[in-house]
């Protein structure tokens, strides 16, 4: 590990996350802070700390022209690069508090939130972005000001039909003076974080400086983070586990970050970057387990069990250099397997990942198995946005795949009723914006935050058992956690998305999204028209369909049973309104969008 060093920037040292970057570019000036891909060059490019400084001062005097006041709120409607971090770092310097907007989210879900903050400025990508945001803001009031990072002629059009609108080029300077650092407390508000919940109205969690500053010295106490480190930044910064993990945390730690083109891109950008670090959900994981999955059944008997030996023997490995297993002579194939088998699927991630994050929902076990065996050092962690977000995850020599990690120092945690985890901790949000009654359900005059989420504390390690509010209660009284019978079904290649359903009814049923990619070639082996929605409802196809379930809940307790099911081709997406921007499935928008079919299901027995 010699050429990994540290070069962290202590907690005591800084009380803003504008002054964290500012003790960074006094201590790395000329070191790469971030790195891009210039779509007008068709080039990687990149920033040095005082360069990204530089920018940060441009942005900070345009905004100062705003007659903006220390507490107004500015929005951000970017895609991952880095003016998302030069605008939020000249806002936080000013004292404004940044509210982030989702870039796929619906556009009258993003006019509530402006609308709700109140915000006064808002930087936006597009122009078509700003006119459908502009169309469902209507005659509801809306920022004073909308930067438009477009130019051309769709930028100067916009601009010319609407005075708030003004191009990027036009309202920065050309330069900007040094600036002296401000003083201000921790405790003073950064950010308004609207959550994308599942049911209602998002809600803006409030977090201040310190509360996401602590955050990040807590991840960095668990996770050790070095200069050289690479990440690739994906996920989306609007979004709080990438904004902590892959915006603030380098900062502290002076790594360099880069920015993905897009998820389409993302397996090329894997290879040209060879990141060190990645954060993701497990969705990207489950995605590319099941594209092994997929390849290996189409590969002679030889070649699936070479690869089902290199993870038996590289999960031994694992556990082995956890301490949890001793030593065995098969371990010796290790080195041989590793290159013949393992190899060519790290070299897709870019062949050099030192930690790969994973968090925003339960990661299945078998997905982890299957990557600890390749040797890809996978790592679960678990939070909420309104713990700034992390709570726990699991370190490099203490990994227990089957748990979401350690608990952050400082961190009180115990179970409450209904098992349901309860923490404390500094990194606990100050509340909701305008919604005292929101906050008060979940956040205890003492301090304690009531997560929703049910678990079991072993030692430091916690493990996520449930959640409340999904439990779906059958009418003989039997109490059935969903979701992992969906992660365990949404495992097969065939099924991209899942929705177990059975709330008061005598028996469980499910909803199945196809894979759209292996439907027509799945429809064939039927004899069936794939574009025909009649061949969805086959009785051979449906049976089989089923059996593929069973055969998935097969180490399920008996009550996790599908009777029926429902065989769909169209996604649920953001779009369609049937997922949040976190690309969490709305239960209840979804069963009740396809009630017909459930009732269906359920009007068999009659």
């Amino acid at each position: 590990m010699s050429e990994w060093s540290e070069d962290l920037i202590p907690i005591e040292r800084v009380r803003t996350l504008d002054a964290l970057f500012h003790q960074r570019v006094k201590r790395s000036p000329g070191r790469e802070a971030y790195r891009w891909f210039d779509r007008q060059s068709g080039s990687w490019r990149s920033l040095t700390w005082q360069q990204t400084a530089d920018e940060v001062g441009r942005w900070r005097q345009a905004l100062a022209r705003e007659n903006l006041r220390p507490g107004d709120r500015v929005a951000i409607l970017l895609r991952n690069c880095p003016e998302w971090v030069i605008f939020d770092q000249a806002a936080l310097s000013l004292g404004l508090v940044t509210v982030p907007l989702y870039t796929d989210d619906r556009a009258e879900n993003a006019a509530y939130i402006l609308h709700d903050a109140a915000v006064k400025l808002l930087v936006v990508q597009e122009a078509n972005r700003w006119r459908r945001l502009a169309d469902a803001l209507g005659e509801t009031p809306g920022p004073g000001r909308v930067v438009l990072m477009e130019g051309g002629v769709r930028g100067a059009g916009v601009a010319a039909a609407d005075e708030r609108v003004v191009e990027v080029g036009a309202w920065l300077p050309a330069e900007a003076p040094a600036w002296e650092q401000r003083e201000a407390e921790m405790d003073d508000l950064a950010t308004i974080v609207y959550t994308s919940g599942t049911t209602g109205r998002p809600k803006g969690v409030m977090l201040s400086h310190g509360n996401i500053l602590r955050n990040v010295h807590g991840g960095i106490k668990l996770l050790d983070v070095y200069r050289e480190d690479l990440f690739l930044s994906f996920l989306p910064l609007s979004h709080m586990l990438e904004r902590t993990g892959s915006y603030y945390l380098p900062i502290m730690s002076g790594s360099t970050v880069a920015y993905a083109r897009s998820v389409g891109q993302l397996a090329e950008d894997m290879q040209t970057i060879r990141p060190t670090v990645i954060i993701a959900v497990p969705r990207v994981f489950e995605r590319v387990y099941a594209r092994i999955s997929e390849q290996l059944r189409a590969r002679p008997a030889v070649v699936r069990r070479l690869f089902d030996l290199t993870v038996r023997i590289g999960w031994a490995h694992f556990e082995y250099s956890q301490g949890r297993r001793g030593w065995h002579p098969g371990l010796l194939l290790l080195p041989f397997l590793r290159k013949r088998v393992a190899k060519p699927v790290l070299d897709k991630l870019g062949g050099r990942m030192r930690a790969a994050v994973s968090g925003g929902a339960p990661l299945p076990f078998e997905v982890a198995r299957v990557f600890l065996g390749l040797g890809l050092p996978l790592l679960q962690g678990y939070g909420l946005t309104e713990t700034s977000p992390i709570i726990a995850v699991n370190p490099l020599e203490d990994n227990r795949p089957e748990s979401v990690g350690m608990m952050l120092r400082g961190l009180e945690a115990r179970i409450g009723p209904d098992d349901e985890l309860q923490v404390r901790s500094p990194c606990n949000m100050l509340g909701y914006w305008n919604n005292h009654a929101a906050t008060a359900q979940v956040l205890g005059p003492d301090g304690w935050l009531r997560t929703g989420d049910q678990a079991r504390i072993d030692g430091r390690h916690l493990y996520i058992t449930g959640r409340i509010k999904d439990i779906l209660v059958l009418s003989n009284g039997e109490k059935v956690p969903p979701a992992d019978m969906e992660m365990a079904i949404g495992l097969d290649p065939l099924f991209e998305q899942v929705l177990v359903i059975g709330e008061g009814r005598s028996y469980l049923t499910a909803l199945l999204v196809l894979n759209a990619d292996l439907w027509s070639g799945l429809a064939r082996e039927y004899a069936l028209d794939p574009e025909r929605s009649e061949s969805l409802e086959d009785p051979r196809l449906l049976k089989d369909m089923l059996k593929r379930v069973r055969d998935a809940l097969a180490d399920f307790p008996g009550y996790a049973k599908i009777r029926r099911a429902t065989l769909l081709l169209e996604p649920w997406s953001i779009e369609n309104g049937l997922m949040t921007p976190t690309m969490k499935i709305k239960r209840n928008q979804v069963g009740q969008h396809y009630r017909q079919a459930v009732e269906r299901m359920y009007a068999m027995d009659v």
